[in-house]
């Protein structure tokens, strides 16, 4: 079964999935956070995931920040609504750092795609502490 990431934001949540046999993680989607719901029912319609993960911004000094709290709630919401997965939050410290190095956003559909690209990340992060 395959692995999925968010990198949740208030406006734009990123997504990326693993290879069946969770090998490699590549940026997805991403999507207007307010859609989020209705796209990961369609997504556990279309794909088969056990296990998504989402990423936790803590801050540098390892303490839990305001959008921290958003992100934990927002989690025990999904958890809630898709029972059938389990869900996971993974410190996602310079994810999103990593991702502008990787390349540095011009557009504004570039800095869209960013999003994926940092939720890649996270779930590489967490297929190499499995493998």
């Amino acid at each position: 079964m395959k692995k999925a990431a968010l990198d949740l934001g208030n406006v734009w949540t990123g997504v990326a999935l693993s290879d069946p046999l969770n090998f490699f993680a590549k940026p997805y989607k991403t999507v207007e956070t307010k859609d989020l719901e209705s796209f990961l029912e369609q997504l556990f319609k279309e794909e088969q995931i056990d296990i998504v993960l989402v990423g936790l911004p803590i801050t540098m000094k390892g303490t839990e920040s305001d959008q921290t709290k958003i992100t934990i709630a927002t989690k025990e919401r999904l958890e809630k609504l898709f029972p059938q997965v389990s869900w996971r939050l993974l410190d996602e410290r310079l994810s999103s750092k990593q991702a502008d190095q990787l390349k540095r956003a011009k557009t504004k559909e570039e800095k869209i795609h960013s999003h994926s690209v940092a939720a890649a990340f996270i779930l590489e992060t967490y297929l190499q502490f499995l493998n």
